[in-house]
């Protein structure tokens, strides 16, 4: 089984991740694009143009599936690439938590871009999902610039001025970018000082779109079977290793063979994906 997952940057890492702890003999390939990264402030068509190349240098490697782990991708280029893929390659996108995570109908913070944050797209999930319930929608300026560059102490500082946005009493956090769950743990220490140490749930996409995944291919969760799974890295379509700051990251570690499964375990859950 060989499944492809695309990205501009390093946010690709916590699904593969999950992908490799719960299938630990599935091929994977990681396709992402240095050379137009970041995808973000580019025009819809300009970012689906990006994206299908990158796509595209995935599938001439003839995976069972592709994963788009990008958010900013999904909203813009997930019809594009279905279009272009399916039905040879199932293509599975990533949208924010918003559903499982207003499921609880407590108090609910959106973490995401500042492009992602107040589009029409965000606030048409809050709308489908979350009618009713108390969301706040957080900006998180240079934070996935932070983590794409493994710049600890910017991800301290971006991470402090989205905690001082949330409301003390949340009860449900949305990682509504992939690069964020990379860098769970910091969240959590900042929140856990914002809210006194309150309970709250994370939500991410990085487990529940592994999974969604394999259920498109028919095949189930077995994190038991031995590791025999390979790694193909593309950069912008060319054949590389992981970058230097995807090592910072126990994800990157347990991908390049240089970690453990226990110590990649995300800390997000929920989760929301397309079909």
């Amino acid at each position: 089984m060989k499944i492809a997952l695309m990205d501009s940057g390093i946010g690709l890492l916590a699904a593969a991740a999950a992908l490799r702890r719960l299938r630990p003999d599935a091929e994977l390939v990681l396709s992402s694009d240095p050379d137009g990264m970041p995808w973000g402030p580019r025009t819809p068509q300009d970012l689906t143009g990006r994206a299908l190349t990158v796509a595209r240098a995935a599938a001439a490697h003839r995976p069972d599936a592709l994963i788009v782990a990008c958010n900013t991708a999904s909203v813009h280029a997930l019809p594009a690439l279905r279009a272009a893929l399916e039905p040879s390659i199932p293509v599975i996108g990533t949208v924010p938590a918003i559903k499982p995570a207003a499921a609880s109908g407590g108090r609910v913070a959106i973490w995401a871009t500042p492009a992602t944050t107040g589009s029409p797209y965000q606030r048409g999930l809050i709308r489908d999902f979350a009618d009713g319930v108390r969301v706040t929608e957080v900006p998180c300026p240079g934070l996935a610039d932070a983590v794409e560059a493994g710049d600890e102490a910017a991800v301290v500082r971006t991470v402090a001025a989205a905690a001082a946005l949330t409301p003390a009493d949340v009860t449900d956090v949305v990682l509504g970018c992939t690069h964020y769950e990379l860098v769970a743990a910091s969240i959590r220490a900042a929140l856990d000082r914002r809210t006194g140490g309150g309970a709250y749930v994370f939500h991410g996409s990085a487990e529940p779109v592994a999974v969604q995944a394999l259920r498109r291919l028919g095949a189930r969760p077995e994190p038991g079977l031995p590791y025999t799974g390979g790694l193909t890295v593309l950069l912008s379509g060319r054949p590389g290793t992981l970058p230097a700051a995807a090592l910072g990251y126990a994800e990157g570690r347990l991908l390049a063979g240089h970690g453990s499964a226990e110590e990649a375990v995300g800390e997000t859950v929920g989760g929301s994906v397309p079909g």
